[in-house]
């Protein structure tokens, strides 16, 4: 017998956290979460997505022994602003028992009924910078801190209950060595001449942050146009740029502004903490931290995280500039490998950025949704 259950406690919210660690315990391409941290983003008092959502997290539970989880949720801006009627699920794990996933997705439909919503689509978090997706191709790649992982029998149970594929999404890797500059060198010089641009490098975490606000007003704009997007408000600035910038070496943050220096366009690249969270087990303390400052100073692998551009430069090849800088820095970091976060499958602009480089799609992962 399946029994599903709440957890509210933050007993139970760890429970919730822990299962994975035990359903991939044996999985080398599963990457760890810190626990305290996620234990963070479902506290309501801490976490400002509780400003503009609810969420539910449930366990599964099959002979007293915890076989699946999931989180419902409503991201009201979506529904109340955009109208978009969808009831989300996100943080989901399951056995390999069809059963078991029913149940923990009918909790979601439940909640999306309740409110009169349309549709339930997931898995996907709270806004747009959290993980998204299941995968679907590449299993046998390490998984990174900024998606999820999952068993391949995941999209068939979706499939078999009536879900069908939403978005569809790719996450490609390339070379260093691919990166030529002569496919931006002399772009880099006439844009930053035509339109008065200039590079902003930081080499310290203070220097970053005075601008990180006006980071996210861009990325707001950049962003703006594509399916599912719901903007950041200021206490999410707060709360992200405390969470997330000091874990970047200032180095890979890159943005580019105007003679008036104004920021038309930012990047912010991650090193890959991959294999450190896999070392630290979950925990910062004793050692935790020690593996995620090694990654942050030392890596050789990096994820480009996040790029925007101000609509009205979309057009103007400004990510010469960027990719310009990127160049100098990997080159003095000694980088090897650069990946690229998960992408919509159908936005040919981003796709376009790095076809000089021949990048290699690696992994492919979707939403799946059902009208309910």
């Amino acid at each position: 017998m399946i029994t599903i259950k709440e957890a509210k406690t933050k007993s139970e919210l760890t429970d919730y956290i822990k299962f994975p660690f035990s359903l991939y315990k044996n999985n080398k391409n599963w990457v760890p979460p810190i626990i305290a941290d996620e234990l963070e983003s479902f506290d309501k008092t801490k976490n400002p997505a509780f400003e503009n959502a609810e969420a539910y997290f449930y366990v599964a539970y099959k002979n007293n022994e915890i076989v699946g989880r999931i989180a419902a949720i409503i991201n009201w801006s979506e529904v109340n602003d955009q109208q978009k009627k969808k009831v989300r699920f996100g943080w989901f794990d399951v056995i390999d028992d069809i059963e078991v996933t029913k149940a923990l997705l009918e909790k979601v439909n439940e909640l999306g009924r309740k409110n009169n919503l349309e549709h339930v689509e997931g898995p996907m978090g709270f806004s747009n910078l959290d993980k998204v997706g299941i995968l679907t191709e590449g299993f046998d790649e390490m998984g990174t801190m900024i998606t999820w992982y999952n068993h391949s029998y995941y999209a068939t149970h979706f499939e078999q209950l009536g879900y069908v594929k939403e978005k569809e999404y790719i996450e490609s890797k390339f070379p260093f060595a691919n990166v030529k500059p002569e496919f931006f060198e002399k772009a880099n010089d006439l844009v930053k001449r035509r339109y008065q641009l200039s590079p902003l490098n930081f080499k310290t975490t203070k220097e970053v942050m005075p601008h990180v606000d006006k980071m996210f007003d861009l990325f707001n704009k950049s962003y703006a146009s594509l399916s599912s997007f719901v903007a950041i408000s200021d206490t999410q600035k707060e709360y992200f740029k405390k969470k997330y910038i000091s874990f970047i070496n200032p180095e890979f943050i890159k943005f580019v502004e105007d003679k008036d220096h104004n920021i038309v366009a930012f990047s912010i690249v991650m090193p890959s903490f991959s294999e450190a969270l896999q070392k630290s087990k979950g925990k910062l303390f004793p050692f935790g931290f020690l593996h995620l400052l090694k990654a942050r100073k030392q890596s050789k692998d990096v994820l480009f995280y996040l790029i925007g551009v101000l609509p009205e430069y979309q057009n103007k090849a400004v990510t010469a500039i960027i990719f310009k800088e990127y160049y100098e820095t990997f080159k003095e970091k000694g980088v090897l490998n650069c990946f690229r976060t998960p992408e919509l499958a159908n936005n040919i602009a981003i796709h376009n950025l790095w076809k000089h480089f021949d990048p290699i799609v690696h992994k492919r992962r979707c939403t799946f949704l059902k009208n309910l």
